[in-house]
């Protein structure tokens, strides 16, 4: 007969080791797609090495085999989320291939919960999942007449664009506006109330937010001002 003690330490060693129905089905992908799952679920503020273990039903160390750590894990689903963006085929128009690429972004960066948006945009710009649309970007820009340099600050200030508007996006922040019947319809009457006169004026407009029209605009206004600024760079050649 097995001693009582023995017992004890058999059971504490099974609840400190990794449960046998999940350890066997752990792999970096899903872990991260349980991470990403998580934050549709919760939220990003409830994401951790201990929410994405207990989505899982495994102990918190076992993920360590194949995640180092939260930033790496962070990394992981930036890569993964960006990784759903189809970039467009290059048509040769520099105004169509910008705003088609910039849309593909913005699909995928919203492809999922849309706190997922911040942390998207804040993982560093070395990840391959950020360099292909970079990429995609620069080529339209360079095949239309841009010098290196001038090419990065044109991606520079459309990067500025995306992540700002995908921010507000995300977030509700700074809008004013809002992109529900119910919210709007209050909210123009508290602007035409302010004693603002040109805020009064606009205030059935601003308080109402398309949020993918506002992008439309924004990087038609961006892609329009490079063609113009290269049209009249290749005029002074």
């Amino acid at each position: 007969m097995t001693p009582p003690s023995e017992h004890r330490a058999t059971a504490d060693t099974a609840r400190r080791g990794r449960p046998p129905s999940g350890s066997s089905m752990l792999s970096r992908p899903v872990i991260v797609q349980a991470a990403i799952d998580v934050i549709d679920a919760q939220g990003a503020a409830a994401l951790s090495l201990r929410s994405v273990a207990r989505r899982l039903g495994v102990d918190a160390k076992s993920l360590y085999n194949h995640i180092e750590n939260k930033e790496a894990l962070l990394d992981a689903i930036a890569q993964q989320v960006l990784s759903r963006m189809v970039v467009p085929a290059a048509t040769g128009d520099l105004r169509t291939d910008l705003i088609a690429i910039a849309h593909a972004f913005r699909t995928a960066a919203l492809s999922s919960h849309r706190e997922a948006v911040t942390l998207v945009l804040s993982r560093p710009a070395e990840l391959l999942a950020h360099l292909t649309p970079l990429e995609a970007t620069l080529a339209a820009l360079m095949a239309a007449g841009a010098k290196p340099d001038w090419a990065v600050h044109a991606v520079r200030a459309t990067l500025a664009f995306i992540s700002g508007s995908l921010l507000r996006e995300a977030s509700t922040g700074l809008t004013l506006g809002a992109d529900d019947p119910a919210i709007a319809g209050p909210r123009e009457a508290a602007l035409a109330d302010l004693g603002l006169a040109h805020v009064a004026l606009v205030a059935p407009y601003l308080s109402r937010l398309d949020h993918h029209r506002e992008f439309d605009f924004g990087i038609g206004i961006l892609a329009d001002a490079f063609v113009r600024e290269l049209a009249q760079a290749a005029a002074k050649a």
